[in-house]
């Protein structure tokens, strides 16, 4: 939950009141940490135990959030009270537990993934305007760190290559199209709820459709081929 002091009205910043629920916050924690120890799980190349995998779930459901908070300065939510780390841990322990079933359930499990994130860019972009009143363009940037920075942290801390880097991933796309989105939209007076809404629904699609049909941007190789081509 958080109080604003920053909102618009008219074209003008003016005192108002924002409040994010709380179980959209812990949804978003959960799905994270279940989808990070899943992840986790299925590294059979590596030896991690429960406790890596248990660790990997937290990291990943509440990354986004720790970077979000250190960027605005604060204090991180998740240290302000015990339900994000007991749903964290909670949904890390679930994953694993129930790796065979989540396994079947990977196109379930992918859509959770998508939907989390935009939740995660929507609550960063939001958070940043009115609570702590940045501008708009670190707002969007506090907004994708807030959506990606779990994954981020996940690959770093199993020393893989990070998954942002890959061709295909759109991660961060969604994220800023999904965040570009609730930003015009407030500065044009809309509800902030109802464009926080329009900025998970935007980031979902656009991941659910980088893996349903691929979409990607070109690769750095491609660029050069073709600046190489324009030369010739």
């Amino acid at each position: 939950m958080a109080v604003a002091r920053h909102g618009r009205e008219g074209g003008r910043h003016v005192e108002t009141t924002f409040v994010v629920p709380l179980w959209v916050d812990l949804v978003a924690v959960g799905v994270g940490a279940l989808q990070g120890a899943l992840f986790a799980g299925r590294l059979k190349e590596r030896r991690i135990d429960l406790l890596g995998v248990a660790l990997i779930g937290v990291v990943v459901g509440l990354g986004g959030g720790l970077l979000r908070d250190i960027l605005l300065n604060e204090l991180p939510v998740a240290m302000r009270t015990n339900w994000f780390l007991l749903v964290a841990v909670g949904a890390a322990l679930l994953g694993m537990l129930l790796q065979r079933l989540f396994n079947r359930l990977n196109a379930l499990i992918i859509a959770l993934d998508a939907v989390t994130i935009g939740l995660f860019a929507a609550i960063g972009t939001s958070k940043a305007l009115l609570v702590v009143g940045v501008p708009e363009i670190p707002a969007i940037f506090v907004g994708i760190v807030s959506a990606v920075g779990g994954s981020i942290l996940r690959d770093v801390s199993l020393n893989l290559p990070i998954a942002l880097m890959h061709v295909g991933s759109l991660y961060a796309v969604a994220a800023g199209a999904g965040t570009v989105l609730l930003v015009a939209l407030w500065s044009f007076d809309v509800d902030i709820v109802i464009a926080s809404i329009a900025c998970a629904v935007v980031t979902t699609v656009i991941r659910l459709g980088s893996v349903r049909y691929g979409w990607s941007l070109p690769e750095q190789r491609a660029i050069g081929s073709w600046r190489v081509w324009r030369r010739a």
